[in-house]
């Protein structure tokens, strides 16, 4: 009898241990799913932070400010071709204020007015053709002083000695203002214009074009070989010191920090070969370097994730090694090979250091048309334009980063779709 009661007490006393045992995983696991909870809204948090700092930065720059001037009426076409634009629309504006005297008030007046309004008057007087003689109105963009005055950035209420524009810069706004002759209208020159001194004017579409030509050369040259060099290595290369050799190298070049890719393209390229600076070509091949680990690794990975059963099925019905890589192994890996030249392009669009460094951070007012010419890239735009002294850029610089996050999701998106769409077909 007493043995039997021990032998249930020994019992009730395991049951309570493993109750006590089970409450303490629960828990744990409870604390642990608290824990990844807690660190994804930590981590959605800051990305919503820096994500809308940077696009309320931006706001500013999605706009452009104008206003109306009234250019008189020729007595013909030929006087309207003599005359200077930018003369025209200093007459136009002054105009507006007759009882102006002096030289310095008159430059107060006509200082409302972009560098890039005697070029939109050209444009309405060529356009207008023989209703010249009857005058016309354009809206041409202000200078950035007055573009910040619009947008809030400057406040008229503090003294004159701390902020650009004088009291009467500000009255004859204000003028110009209450009789309508002031608008904001969205700002296609951020896309279709190249950079500039003046915040009002400068665009993107140097940087973006130079881009594209960025991210082509790097697909034609590191696609192909990353491709090619991990097909090898997988396939066909033996197993010995000499591929282990390699393969840790390739594993250590992936994390090489991209400045140094910078300073061999700077030596290899410009130095050595004497390929032109700031050209896309010379970027191209300097982000294809730094993308090659990227892209064979993940290839391999992918060749890897092949199940063996396709390979051994192809050689059973006769496929020679190349049929059996090129037709069946390669198909169903790539997938992953997208994924990967995409995300590794996708790395390469955001870096900066190399580029600047082989001086793709150069002032170029003009878009480039091959991949020999001096171009920018939008990271070096960024950078260009954050280090630039005039308020205005600060809005252009984080629409530019609005503009390359955009660039960025959409090809990280790419690569999921494309995986999704291959992965049903096989």
């Amino acid at each position: 009898m007493t043995e039997i009661v021990s032998s249930g007490g020994e019992s009730s006393r395991t049951q309570q241990l493993v109750r006590s045992s089970l409450k303490r995983r629960k828990a744990a696991q409870t604390r642990l799913k608290l824990y990844g909870i807690v660190a994804i809204l930590f981590a959605l948090t800051m990305l919503a932070i820096l994500v809308g700092s940077v696009v309320s930065s931006s706001m500013g720059a999605w706009t452009q400010t104008q206003v109306r001037i009234e250019i008189p009426p020729f007595s013909s076409v030929e006087e309207a071709a003599a005359k200077s634009p930018r003369s025209a629309a200093n007459d136009a504006i002054l105009s507006f204020f007759p009882a102006t005297e002096g030289r310095k008030e008159r430059r107060e007046i006509t200082s409302i007015l972009s560098d890039g309004a005697q070029y939109d008057v050209e444009d309405a007087i060529a356009a207008a053709g023989a209703a010249v003689t009857e005058g016309l109105d354009v809206w041409v963009p202000v200078s950035d002083p007055y573009e910040q005055l619009y947008e809030g950035v400057i406040d008229p209420t503090v003294d004159a000695s701390r902020r650009p524009l004088s009291d009467r810069q500000i009255e004859v706004y204000q003028a110009l203002d209450q009789a309508g002759r002031i608008r904001s209208k969205f700002d296609w020159g951020l896309f279709t214009n190249a950079d500039s001194r003046f915040p009002e004017l400068a665009g993107l579409k140097g940087a973006i074009i130079g881009s594209f030509f960025l991210l082509l050369v790097c697909l034609v040259v590191a696609v192909p070989l990353g491709v090619g060099a991990a097909v090898y290595l997988e396939e066909y290369a033996k197993k010995n010191r000499l591929t282990d050799f390699i393969e840790i190298n390739i594993n250590n070049l992936a994390a090489v920090p991209s400045i140094v890719f910078g300073l061999l393209g700077l030596a290899l390229f410009l130095g050595f070969f004497g390929l032109p600076r700031s050209a896309p070509l010379v970027g191209g091949l300097v982000l294809a370097l730094m993308t090659l680990p990227t892209i064979i690794i993940t290839t391999r990975s992918a060749l890897k994730g092949v199940p063996p059963s396709i390979r051994e099925a192809a050689r059973g019905v006769g496929a020679s090694e190349m049929q059996v890589i090129g037709h069946h192994v390669l198909p169903v890996a790539l997938p992953g090979i997208l994924t990967g030249t995409i995300i590794g392009l996708a790395q390469a669009l955001g870096e900066t250091a190399p580029l600047l460094l082989i001086g793709m951070n150069a002032f170029i007012t003009s878009a480039p048309s091959s991949i020999v010419d001096a171009s920018t890239a939008l990271p070096t735009q960024i950078f260009i334009w954050f280090d630039s002294p005039e308020r205005g850029f600060v809005a252009r610089t984080s629409a530019a980063i609005v503009v390359l996050l955009m660039f960025l999701t959409v090809m990280n998106l790419t690569a999921v779709l494309l995986r999704r769409r291959f992965e049903r077909r096989w």
